[in-house]
């Protein structure tokens, strides 16, 4: 190969790179602005001018952090269809406050408090102001919580478009601002259970201490009968599970195959209690490990239990798809888990031949496999 040649390949070489460096360099250019469009669009739709956002730095953004919106922000209107009937907007609820809830049927947390919002509406509507939740696990499901628990009036359907939510970002649920009567943020944002069900008790005008009494200097809205404001201390959400060494709360559950599965049965042996959900990807991959569990302990005193959310012909499926020989009860929403104080999946306890749990909550594939040993050494050989 003469000299020649090879500055041909060089030079052909060298210009390949170049081309392929411009294409890269331009989709990264275009990336970006778009980017920076999407971003112009959503602080024109919360309300922001040029100069806002400069000297927010870029406050759109902002809703995208979990601190949320700054205060005074003015929100976008909005409208949704309400599950009563008819539509709601932001517009047309001016002139009073607004305690926004950013809301799930499929969010254990949301269930957990449904009760709690349900008997704060009333002295929200006294204190003057109304209560919107704004639900997204489709309509079937958010009736459902709605309509158990007294909320159907307040709820409202969001789809999968960007809307009312945009104010929320991509923070979960339950999330909740206070708006003024203008549809400003009167409130910092309100992230988890805990914080909805403390700002909505702000905005009943009704404040109690972290022991349920109210000092001198605060101001206490009287109830009406029959609707006594519960400290919130009292009303603090168990997340972290039960303790070893308790009673496993009992229950008698349908099957997803079909007849009931009941706790008590298995009095005299230990039992490995999973909590599953057919949508759960963690929960795929705990499956076949599950199966094998149950294969590796047939007859030697270990039983596996798994309580699936959701459908019961969903769980039937996925047991079927896996192999499972073992029971799958089907909990209606979050109750059983409830009882339990966890509201996630993949999650399991190992509970004693007396039915007392001899194990913390497991959570995630890792931790359930530990509560077997034989379990996670199969593991650690079916990988390699």
């Amino acid at each position: 190969m003469g000299p020649t040649t090879v500055l041909v390949i060089v030079v052909a070489a060298l210009g390949l790179l170049v081309a392929g460096l411009t294409a890269a360099l331009f989709q990264v250019i275009r990336q970006q602005g778009r980017l920076l469009l999407r971003i112009e669009q959503m602080e024109r739709k919360l309300g922001f001018s040029p100069e806002d956002s400069v000297a927010r730095g870029t406050v759109a953004l902002q809703a995208r952090d979990p601190a949320g919106l700054p205060v005074g922000t003015a929100l976008p209107d909005f409208q949704l269809p309400v599950a009563s009937g008819g539509t709601v907007t932001l517009a047309g609820l001016r002139g009073r406050s607004l305690l926004l809830v950013s809301w799930s049927a499929r969010c254990g947390f949301c269930d957990r408090i449904a009760p709690d919002l349900a008997r704060l509406r009333p002295l929200l509507e006294r204190a003057g102001t109304a209560l919107l939740l704004v639900g997204h696990a489709g309509e079937a499901a958010e009736r459902e919580l709605a309509e158990s628990s007294g909320l159907t009036g307040s709820l409202a359907l969001q789809d999968d478009g960007p809307e009312v939510l945009e104010a929320f970002a991509p923070l979960g649920t339950p999330a909740a601002y206070l708006l003024d009567a203008e549809g400003r943020v009167a409130a910092p944002l309100a992230l988890g259970a805990d914080q909805v069900l403390a700002l909505a008790e702000k905005a009943t005008g009704a404040q109690s201490t972290s022991h349920g009494v109210a000092s001198a200097t605060e101001t206490h809205r009287i109830p009406p009968a029959g609707l006594a404001l519960r400290p919130l201390a009292e009303s603090r959400i168990e997340r972290d599970g039960l303790r070893p060494g308790v009673p496993a709360p009992t229950f008698v559950l349908p099957e997803a195959r079909g007849g009931q599965v009941a706790l008590d049965q298995y009095r005299g042996r230990k039992v490995l209690l999973v909590f599953s959900d057919p949508h759960c990807g963690p929960c795929e991959e705990l499956s076949p490990h599950l199966a094998r569990i149950a294969a590796v302990h047939q007859g030697n005193g270990l039983a596996v239990v798994v309580i699936g959310r959701g459908d019961a012909e969903e769980n039937r499926r996925k047991a079927e798809r896996y192999g499972w020989d073992f029971p799958v009860a089907v909990q209606r929403r979050w109750e059983i888990s409830r009882s339990y104080g966890i509201f996630a999946t993949p999650v399991a306890y190992r509970i004693d031949e007396h039915g007392v749990i001899e194990s913390g909550v497991a959570r995630g594939v890792e931790e359930i496999l530990a509560l077997v040993p034989e379990a996670s050494s199969g593991r650690e050989v079916a990988h390699g």
